[in-house]
């Protein structure tokens, strides 16, 4: 069942979902706004040209209040948001449909768990001919919860519990 905009502001005035910074007018009818932070990542060109899954990827981080993403162009990026959800909600991330209007493809792989704690890293993608530029504030996707049947068993304890900033692939932990 997704959540209704009562329904989430219920959970945050009692604590059990927490977003934080979060603006009331962020909150709509069945979602909260998310947006831009300040952090950018990308890979940095590898020697051979390879990106092994079983290797740490280094990655270049920027801070910056806007960044301009270029045609072709892939980043990770990070939410203004540090999202605490409870055992019993799950969520995605949704794109804005301005912005992909734009090419600016906004995904952020897979479910976000219940149990997770951080900001979320979007992966962003510039499919347009022209650059666009990012800023950090702009409101760029939502946030869709759901509540499960039950608490999960096993709530969220991964690679990327606590997460700050864009935060690169922890690909090579998975042996």
């Amino acid at each position: 069942m997704i959540l209704s905009d009562r329904t989430i502001t219920t959970l945050l005035n009692d604590k059990t979902l927490s977003i934080s910074p979060l603006e009331t007018n962020q909150i709509q009818p069945a979602s909260v706004d998310i947006r831009l932070g300040n952090t950018f990542s990308i890979v940095e060109d590898s020697p051979s040209g390879i990106l092994t899954l079983d290797r740490e990827i280094t990655y270049k981080t920027i801070c910056a209040d806007t960044y301009l993403l270029l045609p072709g162009q892939f980043v990770l990026a990070t939410t203004m948001e540090y999202f605490r959800l409870p055992q019993n909600l799950t969520a995605f991330v949704e794109g804005r449909s301005s912005l992909g209007r734009l090419g600016l493809f906004i995904q952020n792989a897979g479910w976000v768990d219940p149990g997770f704690e951080g900001e979320i890293t979007l992966e962003l993608y510039n499919a347009n001919r022209c650059a666009i530029q990012l800023s950090s504030g702009r409101r760029v996707g939502q946030l869709v919860f759901a509540q499960m049947d039950a608490p999960a068993q096993n709530p969220y304890h991964g690679k990327y519990q606590g997460q700050r900033g864009a935060t690169g692939s922890r690909v090579f932990l998975d042996r």
